[in-house]
């Protein structure tokens, strides 16, 4: 795709617009329609604040979310690999207060009543709503890999949810001494950004390098046979990093049959590997407030409707971000941004009777291998046949020439700089 053309891409999130809705909607003389968004990650925060901002006022909004600041997951590998700092993924939710009028509730959700249209905070207090957004993001199924557990991520982090465990990877990367090995153990489909633990390859490889550590070497145990954009990982794995990064998928390794932190070691059916630092991202599932509300399917995830985002289980509730079945849109920050506008249009148009118009939705990813090194991959996409589907798509081609590489990198920090004013601001 030519640069015109992907610029395009990158600018149409906020285009999103949705056909209008035929549920009832509250009457205009009745008190304020009231909002819970609960989860204030790059979805939650986004449809808070653009329902708020667009209704100027006349929807009552409230954000539940038990952290005061986000730490994205979004540019947590480039902070592993010492290009940017926590302080800069690190965002506050009060501008969404003091701009935009959003009320900030501090809490977890302990259960959501959806017969009553109501939920119980962690306090035992209960909040009503004539509008639901669930944007909870994903757990962890520590169980999936053997010998894994929550208290064992203490020594083996996942690193996977933006939380302190980002830190904790990146102490344990920089004391990783020359000739020590490092296990990343990716997860199965489908997962949070699923370029993501390759370029956490690259980041860690580039530490590596920095330092001077020539004999150090990272192992790469898939569950899967294949990876997105794997052609050109490998590519600029051998380029920036040759012989430091193995990956291996099932049929090489034979299967993974557990994790030890005591001897901190990877045990699969060909081999045991003791490693200085591992790295294991389990499956994931839709956060635990989506499944407890029984609006995730067999999956684990979420079904909506394609041209809402709206719950294919309960019309009051919208889910967006990871926590959703997306069809062919990545689970990615780019796309619950763009989920979200589409929510806060609909929402808005059905409390507000405001003017709605079909769902569009775009999205780009982009993973850096090594300074001004970055690939990306992403699409247009609409719904079609009940689900969100790709109408267009690009991505980067081996062998592109080093000033595309560089542009790349200064669209991904851009567009970061882009998605933080357009959530947090």
């Amino acid at each position: 795709m030519s640069a015109p053309d992907r610029r395009r891409f990158l600018g149409g999130g906020t285009a999103a617009l949705l056909a209008a809705a035929s549920m009832p909607r509250p009457a205009l003389a009745q008190a304020r329609p009231k909002l819970l968004v609960v989860g204030g990650g790059p979805g939650g925060a986004t449809v808070a604040k653009y329902v708020a901002r667009e209704s100027g006022g006349a929807v009552e909004v409230t954000l539940i979310e038990p952290s005061r600041r986000l730490t994205t997951c979004v540019h947590s590998n480039l902070y592993l690999g010492g290009f940017t700092g926590l302080d800069a993924i690190t965002h506050s939710y009060d501008a969404l207060a003091s701009k935009y009028g959003v009320r900030l509730v501090q809490q977890a959700v302990q259960a959501i009543e959806r017969d009553r249209k109501s939920i119980r905070l962690a306090d035992g207090s209960l909040l009503g709503y004539d509008r639901l957004v669930l944007a909870p993001g994903i757990d962890l199924k520590f169980d999936s890999v053997r010998g894994y557990s929550q208290a064992v991520s203490d020594a083996m982090p996942h690193a996977w949810k933006g939380d302190s465990q980002i830190a904790l990877l990146k102490r344990q990367l920089d004391a990783v001494e020359d000739g020590g090995l490092i296990v990343i153990i990716p997860p199965p489909n489908p997962s949070r950004c699923p370029t993501a633990p390759y370029e956490r390859a690259s980041m860690m490889a580039h530490v590596l390098k920095v330092k001077g550590q020539r004999n150090s070497r990272i192992v790469i145990l898939d569950p899967k046979a294949s990876f997105p954009l794997q052609p050109l990982f490998q590519e600029g794995w051998e380029q920036h990093y040759p012989g430091v990064i193995e990956w291996q998928d099932p049929n090489m390794h034979g299967g993974i049959k557990g994790v030890d932190a005591a001897s901190m070691t990877v045990a699969t059916d060909l081999a045991s590997y003791q490693a200085a630092l591992i790295n294991v991202i389990p499956a994931q599932i839709a956060g635990r407030i989506a499944r407890d509300a029984a609006i995730a399917d067999h999956s684990g995830f979420c079904p909506i409707d394609a041209a809402s985002m709206r719950s294919a289980y309960d019309p009051s509730i919208y889910i967006v971000g990871d926590a959703c079945i997306s069809g062919d849109m990545p689970k990615a920050a780019f796309s619950a941004n763009n989920q979200a506008k589409v929510a806060a249009l609909m929402i808005r148009g059905e409390l507000t009777n405001a003017q709605t118009a079909p769902a569009r939705y775009v999205t780009t990813c982009w993973s850096m291998i090594e300074a001004d090194d970055t690939v990306t991959v992403g699409g247009r996409y609409e719904p079609r046949e009940g689900r969100i589907a790709a109408v267009e798509t690009f991505n980067s081609h081996t062998g592109d020439g080093a000033e595309r590489r560089r542009q790349n990198q200064a669209e991904n920090m851009a567009w970061y700089g882009g998605l933080v004013a357009d959530v947090f601001s």
